[in-house]
């Protein structure tokens, strides 16, 4: 019976936006592929970000711990986006981009991982620990 209740009380965040943003995602490594650079994909991305008229902020430091998100793209309807180049997405990935969600209270974030043959964007919710 819980199993039913929580597909009910399941919906996409942000659909159309994260729809839009991860296209970009796949316009972006159908230019560059599978093996450019991090900050070849980053500098892609902004392109097409600006030339759709989309906000965003490129690594954007997140109060005084240090951390710096790749995007935070969007105005009302806020995406954390970080860019991996690596061989897996691994635990640490997901956990970082939860601790990015818990210091800016900002609903979804999105792993891109470049080095994939193809691309498998990975929308990561934040997780209210009022519900715990």
């Amino acid at each position: 019976m819980a199993t039913n209740n929580l597909a009910k009380n399941t919906k996409v965040i942000y659909p159309e936006f994260s729809y839009k943003i991860v296209g970009l995602a796949f316009d972006v490594q159908n230019e560059l592929g599978q093996f450019a650079r991090e900050k070849q994909y980053a500098d892609l991305l902004e392109k097409r970000l600006k030339e759709n008229n989309i906000p965003y902020k490129r690594e954007l430091r997140i109060g005084d711990s240090g951390n710096i998100v790749d995007f935070l793209v969007g105005d009302g309807e806020q995406i954390i986006l970080e860019l991996k180049t690596t061989r897996v997405l691994g635990r640490t990935h997901f956990r970082q981009m939860q601790n990015y969600l818990q210091q800016t209270h900002i609903k979804l974030g999105i792993l891109i991982n470049f080095s994939d043959k193809y691309l498998k964007p990975k929308r990561v919710l934040l997780i209210d620990s009022d519900d715990s």
